[in-house]
């Protein structure tokens, strides 16, 4: 019998015990899986594998923030020979992992940054998305993945802004909503066309400034020398890295390069804490975004593809 005849078996790992069953794929989260169970982040009910005997021939992995009822995003997808195998494990773990009636989360996948420089990485990406566009899923936005290392140099202030810690969560909504204005963010520009502005802003801070651990003293408002407030940023902790969570320019201030002084201040913050590195993620398209932090010293260390379901 041919490893192909053997019946498609579909289901979710009994536990840590079979994370090594669940790694025979190669991918960049594996090694995070563990303490993601430890954590509260992944459940095993969450972990889905498809078996031809005892080959693992697709898998699919969601997570979520600890406490959480439901998963908040797909990270984990993948095939090896036939799609097919990979669309049947997706119609029964999202059956099963998603209510009833609701709309599954957010798809992304990590890749190197020349993943199109690889017939075989862009062969198995266009498999990945072809899987997923058949149970209804579409590509939304590729993003570029960032990452500043110490002993890179950060530009000195130029004395243009004064900074200070965010006031309150008020306050920050508020400068969030005029920011919103003119996004070239993808993730933003979805948001309004569903949702106001300050709806927009009020969901993003609830949704994931709120979880940070790190210090609210990290959070800085950069202002001119009268007070008039000209951006933010927001460095803060995820759960595995250092991050620059959020930057912006209010519409009314920009233009005068004041994004350099944000992510210099913001780098620097982190920076003093000795950290080892601080990622950061901004869209392909936001071209100014990305050359942005390109002149603050960040590197693109992977690409990150996003596709979701409407």
């Amino acid at each position: 019998m041919t490893q192909h005849q053997h019946e498609l078996v579909l289901r979710p790992i009994t536990g840590p015990d079979e994370l090594d069953l669940f790694n025979r794929f190669p991918y960049v989260l594996n090694d995070e899986l563990a303490g993601d169970l430890t954590a509260g982040h992944r459940r095993p009910q969450w972990l889905w594998l498809a078996l031809r005997g005892d080959r693992v021939v697709a898998r699919a992995g969601w997570w979520s923030r600890p406490g959480d009822e439901h998963p908040h995003v797909m990270d984990i997808f993948d095939i090896a020979d036939s799609t097919d195998d990979g669309v049947r494990l997706l119609e029964t773990a999202l059956s099963a992992v998603v209510p009833a009636g609701a709309t599954p989360p957010e798809y992304g996948r990590f890749l190197p940054p020349d993943w199109r420089e690889h017939e075989d990485t862009r062969q198995a990406v266009d498999d990945h998305i072809n899987a997923l566009e058949r149970v209804g899923a579409k590509l939304f936005v590729e993003r570029l993945r960032l990452q500043w290392l110490p002993g890179t140099p950060i530009a000195e202030p130029t004395g243009r802004l004064a900074f200070r810690p965010v006031r309150d969560a008020a306050e920050l909504i508020n400068l969030m909503t005029l920011v919103m204005e003119g996004t070239l963010d993808a993730h933003g520009r979805d948001d309004l066309t569903r949702m106001t502005a300050r709806e927009a802003a009020e969901a993003q801070y609830h949704d994931e400034f709120e979880h940070y651990s790190s210090p609210r003293e990290w959070w800085q408002i950069a202002t001119l020398p009268d007070g008039d407030p000209v951006g933010f940023v927001i460095p803060a902790r995820n759960p595995y890295n250092p991050v620059i969570a959020y930057v912006g320019v209010v519409p009314a201030h920009r233009g005068h390069g004041y994004i350099d002084e944000l992510l210099a201040q913001g780098t620097s913050v982190l920076a003093a804490q000795d950290v080892p590195r601080i990622r950061a993620a901004t869209d392909v398209g936001n071209v100014p975004m990305a050359r942005a932090f390109a002149r603050a010293g960040y590197a693109t260390f992977e690409r990150k593809i996003d596709m979701i379901w409407r």
